[in-house]
């Protein structure tokens, strides 16, 4: 009888020990997920971090473009034409040319040529 309880002792220690393990590899295996979507996140950031780095770039290199471009040639300073003093209401483009004009809250039909 006492060679049974010890065997049966023996075997409620082995399952014991083998619950432990299995749980503590759990663990184990939740935390290498976590690390594992932590790199991704990192990762991610990264590229995009780069990627930003690189559009400010561009931008840099246009905006130099535009400075040294303006700076050899400065614009001229705008001189409206003589069609420029034609109302707009008058149904004239601003080179004299006849235009359709739309008026908000008016139908499609009623409009002034």
């Amino acid at each position: 009888m006492q060679a049974v309880k010890e065997k049966l002792h023996d075997m409620s220690v082995l399952r014991k020990a083998k619950a432990e393990a299995k749980a503590e590899e759990k663990v184990e295996k939740e935390l290498a997920k976590a690390r594992v979507e932590v790199a991704h996140e990192v990762r991610l950031a990264k590229e995009a971090e780069a990627e930003m780095d690189l559009h400010v770039a561009r931008a840099g290199m246009i905006a130099e473009n535009e400075m040294a471009m303006y700076a050899n040639n400065p614009p001229t300073s705008f001189v409206p034409s003589a069609a420029a003093n034609i109302s707009m209401a008058s149904g004239m483009a601003l080179d004299g040319t006849p235009c359709t004009i739309y008026m908000a809250g008016t139908p499609a039909s009623k409009k002034l040529l």
